[in-house]
């Protein structure tokens, strides 16, 4: 049966999982134990596909059946509440296909979200505050988990910056493309003559980076500091330098973790988000990509925007990548972000 309009092909996706069960059977399956688990891993998401497209399959043809019978009957009641039942299962669909354009071989793991704030003191501060929550309704609207795992507070507002490590299926692959300066203007509550101001933070994410991808890393080029963490924690946080900041000499790369009390627990934390910047770095130097995104970290400013959030004289946020608008800014950064991750992920 071809389900969804050819979306899904459950004929072919059938196919595909018996053949790779069929390897299965083989003697000599798990001689490669790498080669197994992926295997594994790829059985275990074609039986989630099928069961999901059999799911959405059988609620369409149900809600079909009924809404033409209310339909006949003029019963109105009936009429929106399957037409709404329709929009959620259409909102599904439409989440599943967006899935299908994740072919990149970190896109289905958890990721870290980075936020900086730009010049301008406290304005910027508060706007990387407004996009951390952003991010932080996002992933509870989406059921996904997320951890701080470290967060420099602004003197007198939001802060200075944040790492989120976001834990759920597809994480990077949703948000990989956010990376980049986000542009917020507004009348300032700062400001005691109500001006407008132009405000910047930057956003990257990296794929959270398991030990099942090798990435070399030589004691010799890492520089290990500790310092008293500080923010969110309690007390205890406050009182021991458990907080842990590592430079990658070669390239110049700085992670930091003060979430745990621990500061070896901090220690590995760190070295995993180091693990993932180095590899994020490796896959864009292959693909070419690597002088563009160095020359855009150095400046958080007008030439590097890639969205644009304006409360003041007019509504709107556009991506300047995808020139998607959404006229509702509020929606947006209340964690409403899915439509302009899908108007991005297919450049």
């Amino acid at each position: 049966m071809r389900a969804l309009g050819g979306i899904f092909d459950t004929d072919i996706l059938s196919s595909k999982l018996d053949n790779l069960k069929s390897l299965t059977e083989k003697e000599d399956f798990w001689s490669n134990p790498n080669s197994a688990k992926n295997i594994m891993q790829e059985i275990s998401e074609l039986e989630e596909q099928l069961k999901l497209v059999d799911g959405i399959t059988e609620g369409l043809n149900d809600i079909s059946e009924f809404y033409e019978i209310a339909v006949e009957e003029n019963d109105n009641d009936s009429i929106l509440e399957y037409s709404n039942e329709l929009v959620k299962i259409s909102k599904k669909i439409e989440s599943e296909v967006f899935k299908l354009q994740f072919n990149g071989e970190t896109d289905i793991r958890d990721c870290y979200v980075e936020i900086h704030a730009g010049a301008g003191g406290t304005e910027s501060q508060d706007w990387a505050s407004m996009l951390r929550r952003m991010y932080l309704r996002w992933a509870d609207k989406n059921n996904l988990k997320v951890k701080i795992i470290h967060e420099s507070i602004g003197e007198e507002a939001g802060i200075k910056s944040s790492t989120l490590l976001i834990e759920g299926k597809y994480s990077f692959g949703y948000l990989k493309k956010e990376s980049g300066v986000h542009r917020l203007v507004r009348i300032s509550p700062f400001d005691s003559n109500s001006r407008r101001h132009t405000s910047f933070s930057s956003v990257w994410v990296t794929p959270h980076i398991d030990d099942d991808i090798n990435i070399e890393i030589q004691e010799k080029d890492l520089r290990v500091d500790t310092f008293r963490a500080s923010g969110a924690g309690g007390q205890h946080v406050n009182t021991t330098d458990s907080a842990i900041r590592i430079t990658h000499i070669p390239t110049n790369t700085v992670v930091q973790c003060q979430n745990e009390r621990s500061q070896h627990k901090n220690r590995d934390t760190a070295m995993n988000m180091l693990r993932s910047k180095l590899y994020e770095l490796e896959v864009q130097k292959i693909e070419g990509e690597k002088k563009a995104t160095d020359e855009s970290k150095t400046e958080i400013g007008w030439g590097n925007q890639i969205r644009s959030y304006v409360l003041h004289p007019y509504r709107m946020v556009k991506d300047l990548r995808s020139s998607y608008e959404d006229s509702d800014p509020d929606s947006v950064l209340d964690g409403e972000i899915d439509k302009l991750l899908f108007s991005n992920i297919k450049i």
